[in-house]
């Protein structure tokens, strides 16, 4: 089946750069577009992870903030961006202005006590919940870890994604993705 001229098609994304890496993560079932429903089983994948109810003022921040970044992402409200999509849209000011509060508040949710740092399994259960690879996991923490406390601080970690995205140096660069 071809698709029509108003159906976005997938295009090759190139794997060895960060917005290509980034986009990969966003596409949860890897059909080549990120769509709304891969963007949001994201966030319930991180609320069942973290046994929260959907009546929990973190899940409610999350899907709040996920629904203002996702309206951004999916400027023509078709459902779906594509890579092409992505890469022209995201840079600092979108991960300032947008991006970190959506993730900042997925990193809430994994925080269990609130503490404001992440210990290496809800890292790990974080990662595996937004659809990061799981191999490289243990390699993403040491690498956000740096005083080698066995926490990843929410400023170090925005920090570092931001980093990444923008193409600036990143303490977890090619571990993260």
């Amino acid at each position: 089946m071809s698709l029509s001229p108003a159906e976005p098609q997938a295009a090759l994304v190139d794997l060895t750069t960060a917005k290509g890496r980034v986009f990969a993560m966003l596409d949860m079932d890897g059909d080549g577009v990120a769509s709304r429903h891969d963007y949001f089983v994201r966030i319930e994948r991180a609320t069942e992870a973290t046994g929260r109810k959907d009546d929990d003022p973190l899940v409610i921040a999350a899907r709040a903030t996920g629904e203002r970044a996702w309206a951004a992402m999916d400027a023509n409200g078709d459902g779906v961006m594509t890579f092409d999509e992505y890469a022209a849209w995201v840079d600092a000011e979108k991960f300032d202005t947008l991006c970190q509060y959506a993730l900042g508040a997925l990193f809430d949710l994994a925080d269990a006590d609130q503490d404001g740092a992440l210990t290496r399994s809800e890292f790990t259960m974080l990662r595996q919940a937004l659809g990061n690879r799981a191999d490289n996991a243990e390699a993403a923490f040491d690498a956000l870890d740096a005083d080698g406390d066995g926490r990843v601080g929410r400023h170090e970690y925005l920090a570092s994604i931001r980093a990444y995205v923008t193409g600036e140096d990143s303490p977890m660069g090619d571990a993260l993705y």
